[in-house]
């Protein structure tokens, strides 16, 4: 908890830092990638940075955290920063990282505020650094602790033992140890990094959510290509470089670098009936779920729901459908924007996701993937239903937009 003197002082200047926080993560950012150059070509999303997602992820983080020292929520400061420790986690970041980090991030503050930074400011500022930074560190050393490695000593080597299409646009990878021995076991709905090294020298690290049951003694992950294109306003969002490259370069045979597996969009451990909701590359980690729940022969309800563009893009749709048969219980509700000449019936509908027609128990725990306005707009459908809102849970592929005061509307599940 922040020093009394320090709150007040975060409470007075939190406006002007939050007006200028994008302005302040930018110049971080580039003072950052030029003292210390390989950060950018080997831990950091460069297509992220490019997009400026990466520098509005870390300025409403620090912004949301601040907000919170006010007026104290120490629950929602724990949903908040699993997501952040898990995520660090899986790139291996450790201790040390954030000494880098606050040297660069309060020489930004201090250039883009100026002499409104006096002493006593920047030693509250400080304050609420270091408590973030601590509350990650000590996450993260846990979480390492329980996947059984030592502190950023999270990344192995796979080969890969299948490749199949899911559909045009993605394939699924099966993972497999050098040795034969079976890898180690995760939550359904976690996640793993993988890092490669691209033709100009980079190595370039992404996460895939595993796609395959924690019963399994290899790991499946599933990987759409992302082709670079321009929005309506005609604004260019780069190719994948490690989606890609791995559609074009990773066949069978190959070895692969990737982490243990983290991630905070996992079961509840209790009975509570379920809820499944995605749309498009979103399936894979509810995918992961239902073979887990398959697997258990899990008698509970579940309402299983996903949105797509069509069949034909679809990946696991085909998988999906047999899972759900296997769970007496389940229920399935299918969206397509282009439903391709097929007339709606029962559980297939054209248009985009809605909870109309969708029947929700009591005491229902809700588990979102996909785009986040998908996942607003089934929230706000979520909440008129009366789900309890610490009963909805999500996973955002990429950083959380944290400044359009949005993605903190969603509860992540603590880990």
């Amino acid at each position: 908890m922040l020093s009394a003197t320090s709150t007040e002082l975060i409470r007075a200047t939190l406006p002007a830092v939050g007006a200028a926080i994008d302005e302040i993560t930018t110049l971080f950012y580039r003072n950052l990638f030029t003292a210390e150059p390989d950060l950018e070509r080997n831990l950091f999303n460069r297509g992220n940075q490019k997009q400026g997602e990466q520098q509005r992820a870390l300025a409403g983080a620090i912004a949301a955290f601040a907000a919170l020292q006010l007026e104290p929520d120490q629950v929602r400061v724990d949903r908040i920063l699993s997501r952040i420790a898990h995520k660090h986690a899986s790139l291996g970041i450790e201790p040390a990282q954030y000494e880098v980090v606050h040297t660069h991030l309060f020489a930004a503050i201090v250039e883009v505020l100026g002499d409104a930074i006096t002493p006593p400011v920047a030693a509250a500022w400080d304050e609420v650094y270091w408590l973030m930074a601590e509350t990650l560190i000590a996450m993260e050393a846990g979480l390492y602790q329980r996947a059984g490695v030592a502190v950023g000593d999270v990344w192995r080597d796979v080969r890969v033992r299948d490749r199949r299409h899911e559909s045009p646009d993605t394939l699924s990878f099966v993972l497999a140890s050098l040795d034969g021995s079976a890898l180690p076991k995760f939550a359904p709905g976690q996640y793993l990094s993988v890092g490669v090294l691209l033709a100009d020298g980079a190595r370039q690290i992404r996460q895939y959510s595993l796609s395959s049951a924690p019963s399994s003694s290899d790991w499946r992950i599933t990987v759409k290509r992302i082709a670079g294109q321009l929005d309506d306003e005609r604004v260019a969002t780069p190719a994948g470089e490690v989606s890609n490259y791995m559609h074009d370069n990773v066949f069978e045979g190959d070895v692969l670098s990737v982490t243990t597996p983290f991630g905070d969009l996992t079961l509840q451990p209790d009975n509570s009936p379920i809820l499944l909701a995605s749309a498009g590359i979103g399936c894979t980690p509810m995918i992961g779920m239902l073979r887990h729940l398959a697997e258990t022969s899990d008698s509970r309800p579940i309402s299983v729901l996903h949105a797509d563009r069509s069949p034909n893009s679809h990946a696991h749709r085909v998988e999906l459908t047999q899972l759900v048969e296997k769970l007496p219980t389940a229920v399935m509700h299918r969206w397509y924007e282009d439903l391709g000449g097929r007339v709606p019936e029962s559980g297939l509908q054209v248009g985009r996701a809605d909870l109309d027609n969708v029947t929700i128990t009591k005491g229902t725990h809700a588990y979102l993937c996909g785009p986040l306005p998908f996942m607003l707009g089934l929230r706000s459908a979520l909440l008129e239903k009366e789900v309890a809102d610490e009963n909805i849970h999500f996973e955002v592929f990429g950083p959380d937009n944290w400044t359009n005061g949005k993605a903190d509307e969603l509860t992540p599940v603590a880990g």
